[in-house]
């Protein structure tokens, strides 16, 4: 069929192939037109067939075009989130040549498309997106590729400054004792879900897509975390108690979902959103420090593991999912009462090296000595 638009997220991309006299001269176009509106999708449809056709004609000319950023974007295939990023991008840079994209170009379009935001923003929302769109391109032939350094510590500090922020906010990770106050104050199914992700290091995103059928195996304490961030579908070991937990859970229908066997969810919640308000309730009510999801549970599980309660590295990434446990450490690990241990280390090495030297630390002065300690002098006998 002859090329046509869709609406997929914010962007239109088009689907088809391009065809002479009712027979396909191009492959099986399914790509982002870069549009924001269907009528700019539609004339970028017979833009291309258009091109298609001459090409089919007359040939590939002797020289190609000289590839634009837009057209870099033509052969990527981006997310929705990723593609709603590459809108402004396109608008302010898509006629521009690629191979006169500078890493420099691209860093300074952080602070002009998004003055106020941080540099973690630029990162995600500018650099990333571009990165992406131009060694896609380099993977297919059509130019070099692009390493673009990220914004300095001492960038990030400036812009927080300019903007009044003090950069993201940061949550400390999860503990039984959080854990233990929130559930008090929890209805049966948001509890059950902070200490699924607690106990598992489930992401938020992962528990509320658990189906009871599809996902529990509680008859031999065993539960399956949904694929997420290029990991499969993982079976994992669960201990009794939360296998009696999750069996006295009614299963739910997330809201305005039909009302068929595929639609039941273990939570009930139709996104990672959805348990927002009832979670802000309970933390509320516990009179607790606010945590967000992932802080609580995936985090918190991090933390249990790694420093609360070291054990063998390769075992928590394994049952947790980091493939890559040195992330797990870096990311994931945070100090805790750090003055306390520091000074505690301190004092017990001092107290073994005294011991080993017999020396002390602090040694009295000598004057100090004689004024505390004062040693009555013999009086001289008269001659």
């Amino acid at each position: 069929m002859p090329l046509e638009p869709y609406l997929r997220g914010r962007t239109w991309w088009a689907k088809g192939r391009v065809e002479y006299n009712d027979s396909a001269i191009t492959d099986y176009y399914r790509c982002s037109t870069g549009a924001s509106s269907e009528k700019a999708a539609w004339e970028w449809c017979r833009a291309e067939e258009e091109r298609q056709r001459r090409r089919f004609l007359v040939g590939p000319e002797n020289e190609e075009e000289p590839l634009t950023f837009a057209g870099a974007v033509l052969h990527h295939n981006p997310d929705d989130k990723t593609a709603g990023y590459l809108i402004p991008i396109v608008k302010l840079i898509g006629e521009a040549l690629v191979a006169d994209i500078t890493p420099k170009i691209v860093r300074d379009l952080g602070p002009e498309l998004y003055p106020n935001a941080g540099t973690k923003t630029w990162v995600r929302q500018v650099v990333t997106p571009i990165r992406s769109v131009i060694n896609n391109a380099h993977d297919l032939g059509l130019c070099p590729p692009i390493r673009i350094k990220s914004y300095t510590a001492e960038e990030q500090i400036m812009q927080d400054r300019k903007r009044g922020s003090r950069g993201r906010t940061k949550y400390q990770p999860g503990s039984w004792e959080w854990l233990l106050q929130f559930r008090a104050h929890a209805t049966q199914r948001i509890a059950a879900l902070a200490l699924i992700m607690f106990v598992t290091g489930a992401r938020i995103s992962q528990a509320v897509q658990m189906h009871p059928t599809k996902h529990l195996d509680l008859d031999h304490n065993r539960i399956c975390i949904p694929a997420a961030k290029g990991h499969d579908d993982r079976w994992i070991e669960i201990p009794d108690w939360l296998s009696t937990e999750l069996k006295n859970l009614p299963a739910r229908y997330p809201r305005g979902a039909e009302r068929k066997p595929a639609n039941l969810r273990v939570f009930g919640y139709a996104d990672r959103w959805s348990p927002r308000k009832e979670w802000n309730k309970a933390i509320e009510a516990a009179g607790i420090e606010f945590l967000p999801f992932h802080s609580a549970g995936r985090h918190g599980f991090g933390q249990e593991m790694n420093v609360r309660h070291p054990i063998d590295e390769k075992a928590a990434g394994a049952f947790g999912g980091w493939s890559d446990t040195a992330l797990m450490r870096r990311t994931y690990t945070h100090a805790e009462d750090e003055a306390v241990k520091v000074h505690q280390a301190l004092e017990s090495g001092l107290k073994r090296a005294q011991k080993k030297t017999k020396l002390k630390l602090v040694q009295t002065p000598k004057k100090a000595r004689a004024r505390t300690n004062p040693v009555q002098a013999t009086p001289r006998k008269s001659i």
